[in-house]
């Protein structure tokens, strides 16, 4: 991607301990200060790292320093006499290495901290706030520093939060500053550049010369290019790239109706990319197909796997219907990083979720050099700045994103067989503990949604809260935090917005069936039409809608709001809407048959992540 030759100490290596992190720190890194970036395994020899390293960065990961198989680093890189930046996990393993303390956490912190500042003189805090946000996500923690090391950075319940060693030129924290939702943690990696020696020009602008060149390049000899097109962003910028690259007739897109669109959503799609000038479009409604395989399939897991082998046979019938040549097409996506990385796409990452383009017969084509995917290393701000580049309409380019999957992973299956156990029964105690001195009451809800917690995995339950003292969002927020913290067994936390209470409310059998779909696309209708009356499209940035089998008997259901403010999915916090366009969803909401009761999501990422499933 940049023009300059890569020379001698003017790359920064980030170790990928295969945390959700590593990615977003290389581009983050290259972004703050125009340098090349590289990405390493983390057992990379530091002799083969000597020559060309300006820095090193360890990145964040799901390991413990006290588990034997966790990835190790050769200890001989913090010799080299260059900057080296360690970040949760590699800060644990870097003092671990050079002779400190961690000690197992009994207690997790996800989510939002407050770092202050405790050494100005540090060059990697310089001109930084005295106090800002920091996003965490880790259980373990450092105890007691190696020689050489001091504080420069604490939170309330983490002092070594940002620890530094001048001398050796080596830093650690405890904190992600990579995230969005690190408030200076853009101006710190800046900060981190500064110390380096390294050198180069890296622009997004170069971004799609250079990728008009790798596809004429993939499609030599004539190959012509099959895109599965939803409408989203990125599927939409991907096609817009073939389409400068190639001759219209040797790009085909084709848009699916699954039956797990929004309401409309057909419709709306089909005129959005013919305006945008897009030939050679074709358009299959498969929601019978859809349907029958997702038949009875309860697991979030395999219900994402379902889909994304049957997206691959309505491609595949579509290729005969059409008569195409297979030897003649290649296959493009419009996948971008955080749709691997939360698949375990990296060496020691932990699988969050099986995206739809990430099915093992995908991976099969991707080894085998037949699938095209223009956008894989770029983040959603980054996909948006090249769309726009290519001329595309601002409606498309800033689009909310939906899930390929669609409500399909939106929409909450059981199969009634779900019992709190006694572990959940202690969190119902910690949580009525904590939430009492408020005047408010918790229940921890017989169902299981996906989240991420010390960037591993988790499929855990959620606890909903109730009282008025919860319309304060900053008390919620901060109660939702405590929540998960404390309890191992709850990874999100809802609030009780309107309709039946919490208490007592069970799962009862569901799948993905027509009629439940028909429920989920009018909340979200409801939804998303007064969220633009009240012109907070462009403000949130996403905006699921969850339906689950919740109710007092065997065909009540509950809806979940879940909007959130984010910039690459890597990291979400919960959306602070006006009360007032809050209580107008919950009342029409609670309007729709089959509702019996609405909730809101308090939960940031982590650790929740944005999707429920």
């Amino acid at each position: 991607m940049p023009k300059r030759e890569r020379t001698e100490r003017n790359i920064i290596y980030v170790l990928d301990f295969g945390g959700q992190y590593a990615h977003l720190l290389a581009q983050r890194i290259r972004k703050v200060g125009q340098v090349f970036t590289d990405i390493k395994c983390p057992d990379t020899p530091a002799a083969e790292l000597a020559d060309t390293a300006a820095a090193i960065v360890l990145s964040g990961g799901p390991q413990s320093v006290f588990d034997e198989a966790s990835p190790k680093v050769d200890s001989a890189i913090f010799s080299l006499g260059i900057p080296i930046l360690s970040i949760c996990y590699g800060h644990q393993l870097m003092c671990q290495n050079l002779g400190g303390a961690v000690k197992e956490g009994l207690e997790g912190e996800y989510g939002r901290a407050e770092l202050e500042v405790t050494d100005k003189s540090c060059p990697l805090l310089e001109n930084m706030a005295a106090k800002s946000t920091v996003w965490m996500s880790h259980r373990d923690e450092v105890t007691e520093l190696p020689a050489g090391f001091t504080v420069v950075g604490s939170t309330s319940t983490c002092k070594f939060a940002a620890i530094s060693d001048e001398k050796r030129h080596l830093y650690g924290l405890q904190f992600h500053p990579e995230v969005v939702h690190s408030e200076e943690g853009e101006k710190l990696l800046a900060n981190f550049v500064k110390l380096t020696a390294a050198g180069g020009t890296w622009n997004l602008s170069d971004f799609v010369e250079t990728e008009v060149k790798n596809i004429q390049e993939r499609t030599a000899g004539g190959k012509k290019v099959f895109l599965l097109c939803s409408g989203g962003v990125d599927s939409t910028v991907a096609y817009a790239l073939l389409q400068k690259a190639l001759s219209p007739d040797r790009v085909l897109g084709l848009f699916v109706d699954t039956g797990f669109m929004r309401m409309n959503e057909r419709g709306e799609v089909e005129n959005a990319l013919g305006k945008a000038g897009f030939p050679n479009l074709h358009v299959r409604d498969a929601s019978e197909l859809f349907f029958s395989k997702l038949e009875g399939l309860i697991e979030p897991e395999k219900k994402r796997i379902a889909i994304g082998n049957t997206f691959l046979e309505v491609q595949r019938e579509a290729v005969k219907d059409l008569k195409l040549d297979p030897s003649e097409w290649l296959l493009a996506q419009g996948t971008i990083y955080p749709d691997t990385i939360e698949s375990g796409g990296t060496k020691n990452a932990d699988k969050i979720k099986t995206h739809h383009n990430r099915v093992p017969e995908i991976d099969a084509l991707i080894k085998a050099g037949l699938v095209i995917e223009s956008l894989a290393d770029l983040y959603k701000d980054e996909v948006r700045a090249v769309g726009e580049a290519l001329g595309l309409a601002q409606s498309l380019v800033w689009r909310h994103p939906f899930p390929g999957p669609g409500l399909g992973v939106r929409l909450l299956c059981s199969d009634g067989l779900e019992i709190l156990g006694d572990d959940e029964g202690s969190d119902a105690t910690t949580i009525a503990g904590i939430l009492k001195p408020h005047g408010c009451k918790g229940v921890v809800l017989p169902l299981r949604s996906v989240g991420v917690q010390g960037d591993a995995r988790t499929y855990r339950h959620p606890a909903a809260i109730s009282g008025d003292a919860l319309r304060d969002w900053t008390l919620a927020g901060e109660l939702s935090t405590k929540l998960t913290n404390a309890s191992k067994e709850v990874n999100r936390v809802v609030l009780h917005l309107g309709g039946e209470g919490p208490a007592g409310l069970k799962t009862h059998r569901a799948t993905c069936t027509p009629g439940r779909v028909t429920v989920l696309q009018k909340a979200d209708k409801v939804a998303h039409m007064l969220l633009a009356e009240a012109n907070l499209m462009a403000e949130v940035w996403q905006f699921p809608v969850v339906l689950a089998p919740l109710g007092h008997n065997d065909t009540d259901e509950s809806v979940i709001l879940r909007p959130v403010y984010s910039r690459e999915a890597m990291t979400a916090e919960f959306a602070r809407l006006p009360w007032d366009l809050v209580d107008r969803m919950t009342l029409e909401i609670l309007k729709i048959d089959g509702v019996c009761s609405v909730f809101f999501d308090l939960t940031n990422k982590p650790p929740g992540t944005i999707e429920w499933e």
